[in-house]
């Protein structure tokens, strides 16, 4: 991991930075050593910015840091090992640095263990906010991308999903993410800020060097990580619950957005903040749903072999299909998805291979 100095993690890979970079706007990234932190710090960096990352590693591994200096070529990843929780910690990074801006991820994000641990939830989702807040208002800083979901949806009326959908939530987790964007809301209307609110639909996929994907500690709570595990033999099958929704082939669709797309959503997202100064709310997805079988034959397709699945009883909550009206996003931010399915199996799978003891 290297050595820690004022719990800053510094990790060298290789020498000076060009003067333009220095002259750079510095974003701090809560949470940015996460599976959508890291491609995004990598998204930022090629876009011309300097970034400093506050990570607690709860859900996420030191080495990653390595791997960002590896991809992006910069001699130094600087990285505070610590909570959002931790104003002290907060305070110095904002002495120590000029922060122009912040897109905070740090939040807890199991549906089920929000269930089970609804209070961890709310104090690190909804209460780390707060302290955040408090930070960076003394800091005089105005601009912030949060980190959203779909999740904030509910059980939608109506798809394509487009922003104007009420907010609602059928789980604590949900609830943390309704909670934060209208606090968001009330702090808009009480100061000068501008926040870029970013609901995601369903990151998947690796960056195409294979050094950061997505590494659940566990059973994986999303599809495709689940699904490269049976890929890899760390699970005997795909469980697919329900097979008799009112879907093409009878399981649940959802808009699957590959992550690398979605970082680059949260360039923009900064970037018209920092341009314009006005807030915005936008779905990031790709418009298309695929079923829980057709991802698990794309992936059997990456893989070069079929994956085996069995049929589960339905889950509580679970809604036919989830799928992003993303017409809002490229009108306000111009983003538009590069990435399809294909190209998230395959750089999933690159990214297992390349983990795999030689």
């Amino acid at each position: 991991m290297g050595q820690r100095s004022d719990r800053q993690l510094d990790h060298c890979t290789r020498s000076i930075a060009s003067a333009d970079n220095q002259m750079a706007q510095k974003i701090l990234l809560t949470g940015g050593a996460g599976y959508i932190g890291s491609h995004t710090y990598v998204a930022l960096i090629e876009a011309g910015f300097e970034v400093v990352i506050l990570d607690n590693f709860s859900n996420s591994n030191p080495s990653v840091l390595i791997r960002l200096g590896q991809i992006t070529r910069q001699n130094q990843v600087i990285c505070y090992e610590g909570s959002v929780l931790d104003k002290a910690l907060l305070a110095q990074i904002f002495t120590e640095h000029d922060i122009s801006a912040v897109i905070h991820f740090a939040a807890l994000k199991a549906v089920g263990e929000s269930v089970e641990q609804p209070l961890a939830y709310f104090s690190t989702n909804i209460t780390g906010l707060l302290c955040l807040f408090e930070t960076i208002k003394t800091a005089g800083i105005k601009h912030l991308v949060f980190s959203s979901s779909a999740t904030v949806y509910g059980e939608p009326e109506e798809v394509p999903i487009s922003e104007t959908a009420p907010l609602q939530f059928t789980n604590p987790y949900g609830f943390t993410k309704v909670a934060s964007e209208q606090i968001l809301t009330q702090a808009a209307a009480a100061d000068p800020w501008a926040f870029g609110v970013l609901r995601y639909f369903n990151p998947a996929g690796a960056h195409p060097s294979g050094l950061i994907g997505e590494d659940p500690f566990d059973i994986p709570n999303n599809l495709m990580p689940y699904i490269a595990k049976v890929a890899s033999g760390a699970l005997p099958h795909l469980n697919v619950f329900g097979n008799d929704y009112d879907t093409r082939d009878g399981t649940g669709e959802r808009d699957y957005i590959h992550v690398c797309d979605l970082a680059q959503g949260h360039v923009l997202s900064l970037q018209k903040l920092l341009s314009t100064h006005e807030g915005h709310v936008v779905n990031l997805g790709t418009g298309q749903a695929y079923s829980v079988l057709e991802m698990n034959a794309a992936y059997g397709e990456a893989v070069g072999r079929d994956l085996p699945y069995v049929i589960a009883p339905r889950r509580p909550g679970d809604v036919p299909t989830c799928l992003a009206d993303v017409r809002k996003a490229k009108k306000v931010l111009g983003f538009e998805t590069q990435f399809g399915l294909a190209d998230m199996c395959q750089s999933s799978w690159n990214w297992i291979e390349t983990q795999a003891p030689s």
